[in-house]
């Protein structure tokens, strides 16, 4: 039995999942998600499968709490590096920044690739657990149409024409083609432009 190094189970319990979570981070920018087994994972974090296990599961689920951590980071992130007077089009610029960067800390196959590694009800988990992001964004695009700074027709479908935008910078970004900075620069000014935004120039 693992020796208990914390002061209740409770808070042993909670680094222990502490330490796999991290394991699943590492592993995923050296192998891509899709790639990290539950035995690599373990082998990662120092334990037994057999422990891992008593966590998660599967894979699903793993991936499913690691997409959650990411996400509140992300969420964090944004809250954090952002002035409450920060403008519509800033907003966006920190948006795109932080969702790259998070493309290349964190590698992982292309929305399909992924539906048909974890399955459809998985998948429609972990889309669940991205939607807190997605509102972000929607919110941001809300309020530059008040503000007159953005015209946009269908938030809903922007916003998802957006995010397919960033997620084109996948692959150039995890191959090393392109860098974060580069990549922020071209989606920006592509999406600003699109969005009628007079700080595209």
């Amino acid at each position: 039995m693992p020796r208990i190094s914390a002061a209740t189970i409770g808070e042993h319990r909670a680094q222990t999942r502490d330490r796999i979570l991290q394991a699943v981070s590492r592993l995923a920018r050296v192998q891509g998600i899709d790639a990290i087994s539950m035995t690599d994972v373990a082998g990662e974090a120092g334990i037994t499968r057999t422990v891992l296990y008593n966590y998660f599961p599967d894979k699903a689920a793993l991936l499913l709490a690691f997409t959650e951590r990411v996400t509140q980071y992300f969420i964090d992130s944004y809250e954090r590096e952002l002035p409450e007077d920060a403008s519509p089009a800033d907003r966006l610029r920190a948006f795109v920044r932080l969702q790259l960067a998070g493309l290349l800390a964190h590698p992982h196959p292309g929305a399909a690739d992924l539906s048909a590694a974890l399955g459809p009800d998985a998948y429609q988990q972990l889309a669940e657990h991205v939607a807190p992001m997605q509102r972000i964004l929607v919110e941001i695009l809300e309020s530059g149409m008040e503000s007159g700074e953005f015209r946009v027709i269908d938030v809903a479908a922007t916003a998802r024409m957006i995010l397919a935008v960033i997620g084109a910078e996948r692959v150039p970004l995890i191959s090393g083609a392109v860098t974060v900075e580069a990549a922020e620069a071209l989606v920006c000014a592509f999406v600003l432009r699109a969005l009628g935004s007079r700080s595209a120039a």
